[in-house]
């Protein structure tokens, strides 16, 4: 009897493993919730619900994005970091949460290296200098002359303290030499109405955002702040031609609560893969966006990462700024 039974759950067994692996599998079966973790109307707005629009096509579920901005962006980050790890909230990383956040808190309230899975980039970019049309400035070195001639009268917006568009302001002041003054907003989206007004009078803003901004005639787009131009805007010159070694470059990926199960991440990263080969992804970050495509994946990302703190550590410095 007793090696009946034993013959019995043996050959059950094998049966048990792949329905575990099916369940895994199934993955999603119900809405996934995309945080974004800045306001509406901005570039990780916009490549947020890009990327959810192709991954909801791709795995057959809606991707739903929720814009949770505030503080640098970590008030998003810290409740995807606090998520259930079970593939039904992802969020937007950035060089903001993962690069620039550690470097500006001390008491950060979650860890990108240890909460987070970085399960791609799916972008890096440039910022974008743009400026409000009535300026009397149309490349930056008449810019740079304009507030030589009368320090502290300009001011450059950003979507607030501490992002990669204050710091991009921050490094521009130090090494043109010049006195503006940062104004702070809730989002990089409810900054463009006051520019197009003239209320402030710059902004350097992610190309996703900026560019058709620039293209549509509402603004002057005066600099990329990449070394060199961008493929998608050549016209417009990099702010190193004016100001030598300036570079402030960004980049965009999808994280998961860590701890999500291998399978979920494996079949989310092929799936990311897919979405940025798709036609309208290529044409959006090619032609529309300013965006350039990195290797897609979790495979290198910790080198990336330490490369990138290395590059934003100079505009932190720079700023002076702590935000605890």
């Amino acid at each position: 009897m007793k090696r009946r039974s034993l013959l019995v759950a043996a050959l059950a067994a094998p049966s048990i493993v792949p329905a575990v692996a099916l369940g895994q599998g199934t993955w999603p079966n119900k809405t996934v919730k995309f945080i974004c973790p800045f306001a509406p109307g901005g570039g990780t707005d916009t490549v947020s619900r890009l990327m959810c629009d192709q991954l909801s096509k791709i795995l057959g579920q809606t991707f739903v994005v929720e814009n949770k901005g505030g503080a640098g962006g970590n008030i998003g980050t810290v409740e995807l970091a606090r998520a259930a790890p079970d593939g039904y909230t992802l969020g937007l990383i950035s060089v903001a949460s993962h690069t620039l956040n550690p470097m500006l808190y001390s008491r950060l309230p979650y860890n990108p290296d240890k909460d987070i899975v970085a399960v791609s980039r799916v972008a890096t970019l440039a910022n974008l200098l743009g400026v409000t049309p009535s300026l009397p400035a149309n490349n930056v070195a008449e810019l740079i002359a304009l507030c030589k001639k009368e320090p502290g009268k300009y001011s450059f917006a950003s979507s607030g303290p501490g992002t990669s568009l204050h710091l991009s302001g921050e490094l521009f002041k130090k090494m043109a030499g010049v006195d503006i003054i940062h104004v702070p907003y809730k989002g990089a989206g409810p900054v463009y109405s006051d520019l197009m007004a003239g209320i402030v009078n710059m902004m350097f803003a992610n190309m996703p955002s900026m560019l058709p901004q620039v293209r549509a005639g509402k603004l002057k787009g005066l600099g990329v702040t990449s070394a060199q131009r961008s493929k998608a805007a050549p016209e417009i010159p990099a702010i190193a031609e004016t100001v030598p070694g300036y570079v402030a470059t960004s980049w965009y990926g999808i994280g998961a609560p860590a701890g999500t199960p291998e399978p979920i991440l494996a079949r989310l990263e092929v799936a990311i893969a897919e979405a940025l080969k798709s036609p309208d992804i290529q044409k959006r970050w090619n032609n529309d966006l300013g965006l350039d495509m990195p290797p897609p994946g979790r495979a290198g990302f910790d080198q990336f990462l330490a490369e990138d703190r290395k590059l934003w550590e100079p505009a932190v410095k720079a700023s002076g700024v702590k935000l605890d």
